[in-house]
């Protein structure tokens, strides 16, 4: 290996080793944060911080965008020098340190029994408004599942379009890890849209994203705003979101559930897999890297 040939691999090692997983996990955490407490705060005189969420998320997507940029300038240079990386080489892999479930022990006092939530069946509520699948009558403590493991759950449900299934996943677990969502997807969905597309998304791609996912989205989750799938979609391909206004004869919502990204997110990961032909399997963080497929040959996969 020559001297240049080994400057190049440590510069691709050193993009491949940028946090851009991470700190795009931090900053959806961040925006589900500021969602859940606006929704909160109608009830509530007090600002309840949502102003210092605002600052950190301004922060956060100011790191994106400086990470981003530092991977793009790297591979700049690499092309500069004749060590482009090869074409249809797979992109970054943010997305599976997303996936990874997290391992960090908490710490408990002794004998401390573990205490279930409080706030009151408002998932669950919500989950049924969106998916048009009631709870179950007799409910069943949380299942103690993973976010991600959440995730394939959701995905392998809209890959079998089966809405009851769906429900019933959704349902099932506590809120704090179904709100989780909103963060896990963010990487995994830029990736899969850029495997779709067969490029990075860029903000022209918007509609073609949006015609490959709209109508699956709507019959899996008739509740949902066509606003919230606008703006997911506007985040995936880096594209400023558009105020939409609200259908004809209904007041201006006052903002979004904080459920609605969630959920809305992980179905929508499950229709860009559909559309890959890819199982939920491939959304292990240890799953070998898929075949990249061409995009004009899932024009017509549903």
């Amino acid at each position: 290996m020559s001297l240049l040939q080994e400057l190049g691999a440590q510069l691709r090692a050193t993009s491949d080793e940028l946090p851009t997983g991470l700190v795009t996990a931090a900053m959806e955490r961040l925006r589900n944060a500021t969602e859940i407490l606006n929704w909160v705060r109608e009830q509530s005189v007090d600002d309840l911080g949502v102003p210092m969420l605002g600052n950190a998320t301004e922060h956060a997507e100011r790191a994106a965008a400086a990470v981003r940029a530092a991977q793009d300038a790297i591979e700049a240079y690499l092309a500069a020098v004749g060590l482009a990386g090869t074409p249809g080489a797979a992109p970054g892999q943010e997305w599976r340190a997303a996936l990874r479930e997290d391992e960090t022990p908490r710490a408990e006092a002794p004998g401390a029994a573990e205490k279930p939530e409080t706030l009151g069946p408002w998932w669950q509520q919500r989950v049924a408004q969106l998916t048009g699948e009631p709870a179950p009558e007799k409910q069943q403590p949380p299942e103690k599942t993973g976010t991600p493991e959440l995730l394939r759950r959701v995905a392998a449900g809209v890959r079998a379009g089966d809405r009851a299934r769906l429900g019933r996943e959704l349902h099932a677990v506590t809120a704090s890890t179904g709100l989780g969502l909103s963060a896990v997807t963010a990487p995994v969905l830029h990736r899969l849209a850029g495997d779709l597309l067969g490029h990075d998304p860029r903000p022209e791609d918007v509609p073609r994203l949006r015609s490959a996912a709209e109508s699956r989205v709507k019959a899996l989750l008739p509740g949902t705003s066509p606003a919230v799938l606008e703006t997911l979609i506007s985040r995936i391909c880096r594209a400023p979101v558009k105020e939409q206004p609200p259908p004809a004869g209904e007041a201006q919502d006052t903002g979004t559930h904080p459920a609605d990204n969630a959920v809305t997110a992980s179905v929508l990961t499950g229709v860009l897999l559909a559309r890959l032909g890819r199982d939920a399997a491939s959304l292990n963080p240890d799953a070998p890297e898929p075949v990249r497929r061409r995009p004009e040959a899932d024009e017509d996969r549903r």
